[in-house]
């Protein structure tokens, strides 16, 4: 492997007429660090010792390597969110799905090139509880010579939304699975790390964002947090929204922003006051009253320089936590630039139209005694996915049988009332199970939310595809009419989206990255104790192409390379 990065080094520096040198080279070391919040103290997992995790650089059509290096007891991989991964598959990090966990005291190196792309999109473990605290930023800028389609911003800086437990995460988690209940929630948010103020604790910190009075500066806005949507704010300061999950859309100007679990947004900052100290918060939006939530407000401050440090702050207060207007508003608001530079390439003619009825169930669980014998699972189309023990793209590509099938439905097995009453039967049928689709295909999917258990919010991911949102409501979602109201002139693209309560949202994609395996998947993990939706669409080979494996991936299967025997170990 490490021949071979050198090779394509010295080939692109003797010769950049041909290839331009720009290779970025990163390396992850994955250790325990005692870390300090809400006044006690706790070992947690990291990269390089950091919480949050490093930033990594890169501009479009840039080859990004890193090594990541497993020193904890646990096994590691890691996903970079919302990388287009194509023909990269192998790279793309879910365990279990594209590759073998790194193993305890082994390596990994992930290989692929940013195409396309530029804005910011963020890394995670992917794997057990551990994205709890192993999380960072991808910052992507344009090419060399590329300006923003917005006027460019004095400074930069990243702010990672994202949650904490004063409890070892794994014992969290490993609890509400035996048990058969949802785990206990977060017990704090944090904005790049820190909680800010927090009752009963005084001496906790909060992250303090330096601003020079009349200058601009981006905020890259991420929530890395487990489970809960987020609004952003700033007392006495509008933002600019100018991009989202490394997309460009329409700039409009508000007070508060809304980020999804795995949601990324860019925001210009005017530092318009002169002088001053200015709280930053961030709280939970969650309009289904019964979900238990972190009801914690994170705390920052926008601080001017020259103020001094015992000028009054002044507050702000984020919206309700059942603010659906305020959230209904921002999402609206959200539209693609749609330019000549930048088309949103929104497909008009769909070849798979697909109904997926998303949300929670319960299954027989003998030994759960907390749960009455039962477990609370999440399902698509009443199927809950199974993990399986060999990875899921190894055996696609290798063609290896009994690992999976691709009879996975395109509509619920029967209609019901999805967002009324529930039906008498709360169990789903357990499978790993993928929908096929044909190379460059155009596919709609509608994702219905139901209000078994209690209706609430999904945030749903795409893996190595990016989608247009193009309509969304409340209540059933209706064939007929619902249609007729879709934006395929100008609707916003990225790669996670959510799922009103007790509502419906409208995606549509192009098929077009051969040879992989489009996951489909919730970044809330924690309300689903951990069980989250999995759906697979397994995109064909076109006809002719030739699908080379890169160097590290399946076709070595040397534990360097995060594979034992061609099959994988549990956790």
């Amino acid at each position: 492997m490490e021949t071979w990065v050198r090779v394509l080094i010295l080939v692109g520096c003797l010769f950049p007429a041909f290839v331009e040198c720009r290779v970025r080279h990163y390396k992850f070391n994955v250790v325990m660090k005692n870390t300090t919040r809400l006044c006690a103290t706790k070992p947690i997992v990291t990269v390089n010792g950091k919480f949050p995790g490093p930033t990594i650089y890169a501009r479009e059509d840039d080859i990004v390597l890193v090594k990541v290096v497993n020193h904890v007891k646990y096994n590691v991989s890691i996903h970079w969110h919302g990388v287009r991964q194509l023909r990269t598959g192998w790279a793309d990090g879910p365990a279990y799905i594209t590759q073998c966990p790194i193993q305890s005291g082994q390596s990994y190196v992930y290989n692929f090139t940013i195409t396309g792309q530029r804005g910011t999109l963020l890394w995670h473990a992917h794997i057990l509880w551990l994205r709890a605290t192993v999380h960072g930023a991808i910052v992507i800028l344009p090419k060399l010579g590329v300006p923003f389609p917005f006027p460019k911003p004095d400074h930069e800086r990243v702010v990672i939304l994202a949650e904490w437990w004063k409890s070892d995460t794994e014992d969290v988690i490993n609890e509400a699975m035996k048990s058969g209940v949802a785990p206990n929630v977060s017990d704090a948010h944090t904005i790049n790390g820190f909680p800010g103020l927090v009752p009963n604790c005084s001496s906790t910190k909060g992250y303090t964002l330096n601003v020079k009075p009349g200058k601009t500066y981006m905020l890259r806005v991420i929530n890395a947090a487990l489970n809960e949507e987020l609004f952003f704010k700033i007392a006495g300061h509008k933002m600019t929204v100018v991009e989202v999950d490394a997309t460009y859309v329409k700039p409009f100007k508000t007070d508060t922003i809304l980020v999804a679990p795995g949601q990324t947004t860019n925001v210009i900052l005017t530092a318009d006051k002169g002088s001053g100290r200015y709280l930053v918060a961030a709280a939970t939006f969650m309009d289904t009253p019964v979900v238990a939530i972190d009801n914690l407000t994170a705390t920052a401050m926008l601080h001017y320089t020259g103020t001094l440090s015992s000028t009054p702050t002044m507050l702000t207060s984020p919206p309700p936590q059942n603010a659906t207007p305020v959230a209904n508003n921002f999402t609206n608001s959200l539209k693609s630039l749609n330019s000549k530079k930048y088309p949103a390439k929104v497909p008009i003619k769909v070849d798979h139209s697909l109904l997926f009825a998303v949300g929670l169930a319960v299954n027989p669980c003998p030994t759960c005694k907390a749960g009455n014998g039962s477990r609370v699972v999440a399902d698509i189309n009443n199927i809950t996915f199974v993990m399986p023990t060999t990875a899921l793209l190894q055996a696609h590509y290798f063609k290896i049988k009994g690992v999976f099938t691709t009879d996975f439905p395109g509509n619920p097995p029967f209609a019901f009332n999805y967002t009324g009453n529930p039906p008498a039967n709360l169990q789903t049928n357990n499978g790993t199970k993928l929908y096929r689709l044909s190379y460059n295909a155009t596919v709609q999917v509608v994702l219905q939310d139901t209000g078994i258990i209690a209706p609430e919010n999904h945030p749903v991911h795409l893996h190595g595809f990016n989608f247009f949102a193009v309509g969304r409501g409340l209540g059933n979602f209706n064939p007929k009419t619902d249609p007729k109201t879709f934006n395929l002139v100008d609707p916003v693209e990225r790669n996670t989206i959510g799922v009103p309560s007790g509502g419906w949202v409208a995606i549509r994609f192009r098929a077009d990255n051969p040879g992989t395996l489009i996951t489909l998947s919730t970044h809330l993990v924690l309300r689903h104790n951990s069980i989250v939706y999995l759906i697979r669409f397994c995109v064909q080979f076109c006809r002719g192409m030739v699908y080379a494996l890169p160097f590290g991936s399946a076709h070595n299967m040397g534990t360097e390379n995060g594979f034992l025997g061609g099959q994988w170990k549990g956790p």
